[in-house]
């Protein structure tokens, strides 16, 4: 099957604020509002894919974040720096990140739920292995969890490398894959027929972390599990709803 990119190009309301939690000019999040509901729930978090590259932003996140506000969530869709072998900046935004904003963001009941899509759901899985103190758990979309396998397989023609400025056998500290388990709940949420980056990826940092739940879903590719108009939808919603209650 082809993917599905229709979501990436899909416009959304615009958000109700935007907050910077750093100096730089990629140090902002997009912020929708939930209305009461979000007061007994945390935070969400979205931490956006593309690769690591720059020229992708939060922007495609808006749809996502937009039927998550509906649903009764404050929303969070995180920008962070996207720097070509500096993978550095991008591990340490996003850790500042979901350390800083639960604090900016009012409303919620105090905690945080991060949600990472491709490339931003290996950030969260690296995060889940060193949470900041409000971090109650982590869901990864289709994430990059094996840097290694991902280079092996050519993933996004060279991404891998292009992130790390370096093979990715000698960046083992920044490969989920390699890491020491989370210490927060953590799910996965993978389409089956991904043609961008394989369930293989997911099922590989599962043999090394059994105690990750993986939920793969038939019939579906890379860009459904963000798209609330998809068949996918409901499944990543009741996912957000598990991590939510603790």
């Amino acid at each position: 099957m082809s993917e599905d990119e229709s979501v990436l190009e899909r416009s959304a309301a615009p958000p109700d604020a935007v907050v910077a939690w750093g100096d730089g000019p990629d140090q902002v999040a997009d912020v929708r509002h939930g209305g009461e509901r979000a007061a007994r729930r945390p935070l969400l978090a979205i931490v956006h894919g593309g690769f690591w590259r720059p020229r992708y932003d939060r922007t495609h996140t808006g749809p996502m974040a937009e039927a998550l506000a509906a649903a009764g969530w404050h929303v969070a869709s995180l920008e962070y720096r996207r720097i070509p072998g500096t993978p550095g900046a991008s591990v340490a935004d996003v850790a500042t990140a979901l350390a800083a904003l639960p604090a900016m963001i009012g409303g919620h009941a105090g905690e945080v739920v991060a949600i990472g899509h491709s490339a931003g759901g290996h950030l969260v899985l690296l995060a889940a292995t060193k949470p900041p103190p409000r971090l109650r758990g982590v869901l990864a979309l289709a994430p990059v969890a094996d840097l290694r396998l991902a280079q092996t397989l050519n993933l996004g023609d060279g991404a891998v490398a292009a992130f790390l400025g370096a093979d990715a056998a000698a960046r083992s500290d920044l490969d989920p894959r390699r890491l020491a388990d989370p210490v927060v709940a953590t799910a996965i949420v993978h389409g089956e027929e991904d043609e961008t980056v394989p369930l293989a990826v997911a099922q590989s940092y599962l043999a090394a972390h059994a105690q990750v739940s993986l939920e793969a879903l038939p019939g579906c590719g890379h860009y459904e599990v963000i798209d609330p108009l998809s068949r996918a939808w409901p499944r990543v919603a009741a996912a957000i709803e598990r991590l939510g209650a603790g």
